[in-house]
């Protein structure tokens, strides 16, 4: 059973190449659907991939480099185009508001739906949407443009009800009480089930972080620890480690020390410069360090077990 999913979209660093698209991700978490960056392409990666584009609620723009978000106004078109009527919230740096409203003001559009805008700074660790299954964390990365990650949690799930203790005498009412956590009492204060009795632990919270362009981070470690599921950018090979300084971003060695130091349960890697074709070459090298790595691959859905 999985609460947790993340279909790879785009996995290409900077310009479309080698048949690859640039950054996107489509994840789905509670039955809550977020799209992480937009880069070029990214709608048609949605059609081909059968996602809806209307299931979308959410939508996370890590930064302003224009290979994360310059599929975003055609997509937000898209939706107004097929009658989209239920809300968006989309969440990105400062000035990502601007560059949609300057667009919406020349083509002379007004949205079907209403787009709630969230600007956040990306320099900070912070809670950027919140309810009651799921949070949102930014994740401060090292980039020559201010850029943020993502770290999506799920909270503590319910108990669940051993249906083995079930009988007649447990109620609707009383099952919702021992998923939440209680002993069930009558009126005068009796105890008729006791929760330990008549329910199991909870499956487990999963979470996905999302780590997009970012030079080699150990400040992100602690907030990482422990994470089911972790993308991280994997541009460069360590041949070209002087590249990857130069432009601020990570080789697969260095995204491998950084799954293990935090201790993930699985590496996705991404983000990869044109000049690999081969990937399996930056998969082997970040392997070495990390087994549990694996290539993002567009089109693959990785689902996680709770």
């Amino acid at each position: 059973m999985s609460s947790l999913s993340l279909t790879i979209l785009g996995s290409s660093a900077a310009v479309p190449a080698n048949g690859r698209f640039p950054s996107s991700h489509y994840v789905a978490i509670q039955n809550r659907h977020f799209l992480i960056d937009c880069g070029e392409g990214t709608q048609m990666q949605l059609t081909r991939f059968n996602i809806p584009i209307q299931k979308i609620n959410y939508i996370l723009i890590s930064h302003l480099h224009g290979d994360h978000y310059l599929g975003l106004m055609g997509l937000l078109f898209s939706m107004h185009l097929q009658k989209r009527q239920a809300e968006l919230h989309l969440f990105g740096p400062p000035g990502l508001n601007e560059i949609i409203l300057l667009q919406l003001k020349y083509s002379k559009s007004v949205l079907n739906y209403p787009l709630h805008f969230h600007a956040f700074d990306p320099t900070a660790r912070t809670v950027i949407m919140e309810d009651a299954a799921v949070t949102v964390e930014t994740i401060p990365l090292i980039h020559k443009l201010p850029c943020a990650g993502f770290l999506l949690k799920e909270k503590t799930k319910p108990r669940r009800i051993d249906k083995s203790r079930l009988s007649k005498e447990v109620l609707l009412q009383h099952i919702v009480q021992l998923k939440a956590g209680h002993d069930v009492m009558n009126d005068s204060g009796e105890l008729l089930f006791k929760n330990e009795e008549y329910t199991l632990p909870p499956h487990r919270s999963l979470s996905y972080a999302y780590c997009s362009d970012t030079a080699y981070n150990e400040s992100m470690i602690e907030q990482l620890r422990e994470v089911n599921l972790l993308y991280h950018e994997a541009t460069f090979m360590e041949i070209d480690m002087e590249k990857a300084i130069e432009t601020k971003h990570s080789t697969s060695r260095q995204a491998a020390l950084i799954a293990r130091a935090c201790q993930a349960e699985q590496l996705v890697l991404g983000h990869f410069s044109a000049r690999y074709r081969d990937l399996d070459l930056l998969l082997a090298e970040a392997s070495v360090i990390f087994q549990q790595t694996s290539l993002a691959v567009e089109g693959e859905t990785i689902q996680i077990n709770e």
